[in-house]
């Protein structure tokens, strides 16, 4: 059976190109620059030139570069996706930025015609072949006196702006500022002394401040911190800017990528760790690989290395400004907390960091996890801010010292400090545990009170709560609810049980009859409180009922606890009962 080519449709072919492989039709110039540029890299004949002229909706593009031989032309131009940067001009394909053919054909975004004249250096006759859109070309003889190639568009209906000579030097500074030739619009020079992190400086503060001005340039801000970035594996450099303003974690963090001098794309993402979302990069790197549009990289082992190290380059720098300005890193903590607590959750260093600079907030007042544990060697955590909030002033005033933990990565860090000391303790709190601290009535008080704890216990058996009188600071509360681990766990239980269908309540209920237990939630009632005081003295006429249960309500709403409807219902029916007592009795105060 004959063999047969496929028929390319060009003007499909482009219109993939505009659709699914680039961003945008602006590239087509990026595309020109890379073909001129790696046809200088191939003559190796010195630093080489780029000329771009624009004017009445034409574009030309030269080079003093390596050019193309009649039989080149024909081979490389006329087949799509052909390279020219494999062995055809005898050098490994990591020195040049793109592909001659596939490059190409993206002018074809912005014109429906291209003109290519171009002149070998290794001999030959210049050649003039002109591509149509519509997929045919045609070759011919050509006037051109040195070596190099002419790239020549007019714009398509609709693209003349692309074109236009303002757009083109934007377009030509954005992407070939960098470039290690030179390289020209209309006369007016674009490149100028190469990447700014290159550039020599015998004063560190005139190099700091000479890159604070390239960020406050490029990004708009001038950057907390400038980080030099250095992997020499990948061929890349750069510096990384670290933001002067705090970012949720979640924020695109986008970088500044070129490859070999040329800007690949100024919202590349994945280039440093995610944790890393406090810095903004901008490198030049000679082996990473971009995708088939250029305007990304591509995965692959080396970029996670970099990404590796890149990470490792700023996880140094916070080491190093520990030892040497605390200061600036407490600054930095913050400013950036979230992305080094997320550190501190695999690496030893940013651990030891966070426990001897990060404040925490404790029952004591804003303090370091070192300085805490030194105050409370015996302290404890808790794994919400709720609950924190609603123990700590009662811990505190006993004596325990008690850490806020409920914030993001917080309970995981403190439960890694065992990691850089073994002999590290902090203790999850159980807010039972505080009634083991609380003062005990005299006996002949507790006696006198056996009467109103058996009312008080009555009022409130149907909503499972346990009633104590204990003596504890702060005076100024009436009462306190306490639950423990277990007791919230089966309250959880039984109210998945209530809500849950008749198979799944049979197999909910078997579950908490396993686990056991008889704990419940206790009020305690505080007798250092007068309040608190008067309430005990009731006598039998007295609402008892009423009043604790208002102070169970306000237990509970001090404490930020959850309340079930039954305790909706309890706080109501207290109100009315103490405003109608309050009303009839003519001895009420």
């Amino acid at each position: 059976m004959a063999e047969r080519s496929f028929q390319v449709d060009l003007r499909g072919v482009v219109d993939l190109l505009s659709r699914h492989l680039y961003a945008s039709p602006r590239v087509y110039l990026r595309e020109l620059l890379q073909n001129a540029v790696d046809a200088i890299t191939a003559r190796g004949a010195g630093p080489g030139r780029v000329t771009v002229e624009t004017g009445g909706g034409m574009l030309r593009v030269s080079d003093d570069g390596i050019g193309l031989t009649a039989d080149e032309v024909h081979t490389l131009l006329a087949t799509i996706g052909r390279s020219s940067k494999r062995d055809e001009l005898g050098f490994a394909r990591h020195d040049f930025l793109g592909q001659f053919g596939i490059g190409l054909l993206s002018a074809f975004l912005v014109a429906d015609e291209i003109e290519v004249v171009t002149r070998s250096a290794r001999g030959g006759d210049a050649v003039r072949w002109t591509g149509l859109s519509g997929g045919s070309y045609r070759v011919e003889p050509a006037e051109r006196d040195e070596p190099g190639t002419t790239v020549t568009l007019h714009a398509r209906r609709g693209a003349a702006e692309l074109l236009s000579p303002p757009v083109v030097a934007d377009l030509a500074r954005a992407y070939g500022s960098l470039l290690p030739v030179e390289l020209t619009v209309d006369g007016v020079p674009i490149t100028g002394d190469g990447p700014p992190w290159r550039a020599p400086h015998p004063d560190p503060a005139r190099r700091r401040r000479a890159l604070e001005e390239y960020c406050e340039e490029l990004y708009g801000f001038t950057p907390y911190d400038v980080i030099d970035l250095d992997v020499p594996e990948a061929g890349l450099t750069g510096v990384a800017f670290v933001l002067p303003q705090a970012v949720p974690p979640t924020a695109r963090a986008a970088h500044r990528v070129y490859l070999k001098r040329m800007l690949l794309a100024e919202g590349v993402e994945g280039l440093l760790p995610d944790w890393a979302f406090f810095a903004r990069c901008v490198v030049d790197a000679g082996e990473l690989r971009p995708t088939a549009s250029r305007e990304a990289l591509y995965e692959d082992e080396l970029l996670e290395s970099v990404r590796h190290s890149l990470g490792e380059a700023l996880r140094q720098w916070l080491v190093r400004i520990a030892e040497t300005d605390p200061a600036r890193l407490r600054g930095f903590l913050r400013l950036h907390q979230l992305g080094v607590k997320a550190m501190a959750l695999h690496d030893d260093d940013m651990l030891r960091i966070v426990d001897r600079w990060l404040d925490y907030e404790t029952s004591a007042g804003p303090m370091t996890l070192a300085e805490f544990r030194r105050r409370h060697p015996g302290g404890r955590f808790t794994t919400s801010v709720e609950e924190f909030r609603r123990l700590s002033a009662v811990a505190g005033a006993q004596g325990v010292g008690l850490v806020n933990g409920g914030y993001v990565h917080d309970t995981e860090i403190i439960e890694r400090l065992p990691a850089i000391d073994p002999d590290i303790r902090l203790s999850r709190l159980d807010a039972a545990e505080l009634a083991t601290s609380f003062g005990l009535l005299d006996p002949a008080e507790e006696l006198a009170l056996r009467p109103f704890l058996a009312a008080a216990r009555r009022a409130l058996e149907r909503l499972g709560c346990e009633v104590v009188v204990r003596d504890f600071d702060p005076a100024s509360l009436p009462a306190l609810y306490l639950t423990s681990r277990d007791a919230r766990h089966r309250e959880e239980l039984a109210q998945a049980v209530e809500a849950a269908d008749e198979l799944w309540a049979g197999v909910l209920g078997a579950v908490g009859a396993a686990s056991g237990g008889v704990d419940r939630p206790q009020l305690v009632l505080n007798y250092r409180n007068p309040l608190t005081r008067r309430v005990t003295a009731l006598g039998e006429g007295g609402p008892v009922e009423p009043a604790v249960q208002a102070l169970y309500g306000q237990a509970l709403l001090l404490g930020h606890h959850p309340l079930r409807p039954a305790d909706t219902a309890v706080l109501n029916r207290s109100f009315i009962g103490l405003l109608e007592w309050a009303v009839h009795a003519p001895e009420a105060p």
